[in-house]
């Protein structure tokens, strides 16, 4: 009876690997979204509108026309890209929160290519040395951008997160500045690039799409099937482990966090040459973060990722066309979304522990 008294009422244990059934796993996970889109409808109903038109009409504004969905594509190549970018870092348990960064710093070196070689070319259809170089500062930039706080936390051990967050906030600052300085075209703009430094377009979308399909497999391999894959994963299991067995941990890190920057980087050569065809302050848009929650939900997995980053590219191009056909305030579709995630992210958290209530004592006096 004692023990009884002493045994929490509610406490948690973590599932074994096979505790369920795939098909389980899948009902979990589609549950979570049916739920998350019944909060949302409280939230429509409050505005006043129809849950069942509102979700209709997201739908068609993101996959109803070539064009929506040629928008939705767009939406969610650098979500995709930038995923890929940061999952060997999370693979490491290396949490790397400056993808908004690196992904600035490489949309800063291409433009300054573009800036520098631009009038050395001729011709109004895209140059492919001229892309190519851009692209390769883009990586170049980016990968050193993220390799500063990747070599302080191998030789001074310092807290990756808060050093990867603050490094946003530079590169940002100084895109900022010549935005609205040095390079300013006109009202705190900077001019947009001449027509032979655009991403030429595959089936109406710029041909990033084509390059992250790529990274899919290069990352899956890299991480899956190669030495340095699985160094990362050992590192990621245990520090310890890995130290034990010879590896030299520090210079791994500083190598993962320079493959991850220079994907970013690449990202933000992507987005400033093929979406918004020049630079600004707000070049990444939020992506660098949300691709972390693309990167958890699919568990690192990279084909995961296609199927994830596609489902909040229809989300945030079904949003759009929500308050624009329906006038919902943005602050509901914004709800909307966030309902999704959180209930899509939370659902993890029951596929690998459950929930177990004290019973009382028996015959014995021990719980059962």
């Amino acid at each position: 009876m004692e023990e009884a008294i002493k045994s929490p009422l509610l406490r948690l244990e973590k599932r074994g690997s096979n505790s369920l059934k795939p098909v389980y796993v899948w009902m979990i996970r589609l549950g979570s979204i049916l739920f998350a889109l019944l909060l949302g409808s409280i939230a429509i109903l409050l505005a006043g509108s129809d849950p069942i038109e509102a979700y209709g009409t997201m739908l068609k504004g993101a996959v109803g026309t070539a064009e929506f969905r040629q928008q939705t594509v767009k939406k969610a190549v650098p979500l995709l890209g930038c995923a890929l970018a940061i999952a060997p870092c999370f693979k490491m348990r290396f949490w790397n929160i400056g993808a908004e960064g690196q992904i600035t710093a490489g949309a800063l070196a291409a433009t300054f290519v573009v800036r520098l070689l631009a009038s050395k070319f001729e011709g109004n259809t895209p140059s492919l040395p001229l892309l190519l170089m851009m692209a390769l500062a883009a990586m170049l930039l980016g990968g050193l951008w993220a390799l500063i706080p990747g070599f302080f936390k191998a030789r001074w051990n310092t807290n990756e997160t808060l050093f990867t967050l603050m490094m946003n906030y530079i590169i940002i600052g100084v895109v900022a500045w010549l935005q609205a300085g040095p390079w300013e075209a006109r009202q705190g703009r900077i001019a947009q690039f001449p027509r032979l430094a655009w991403l030429p377009k595959v089936e109406g979308v710029h041909c990033g799409w084509i390059i992250v399909l790529v990274l899919v497999f290069l990352v899956h391999i890299y991480m899956r099937h190669s030495k340095q894959g699985y160094e990362i994963a050992v590192i990621g299991d245990s520090l310890r482990t890995a130290q034990y067995a010879g590896m030299h941990v520090g210079r791994i890190m500083m190598r993962t966090m320079f493959l991850s920057g220079a994907i970013s980087g690449l990202v933000g050569f992507m987005l400033c040459s093929g979406a918004t065809n020049t630079l600004s302050k707000d070049i990444a848009g939020g992506v660098g973060f949300t691709s972390i929650t693309v990167a958890w939900l699919s568990q690192l997995n990279a084909f995961a990722m296609v199927a994830i980053s596609l489902l909040l590219g229809v989300l945030t191009k079904g949003a759009d066309t929500l308050q624009t056909v329906m006038n919902v305030p943005a602050a509901i579709s914004d709800i909307i979304i966030g309902l999704l995630l959180f209930c899509m992210l939370g659902c993890e958290f029951f596929i690998n522990y459950r929930l177990i209530l004290r019973k009382k004592p028996g015959k014995g006096g021990t719980v059962k």
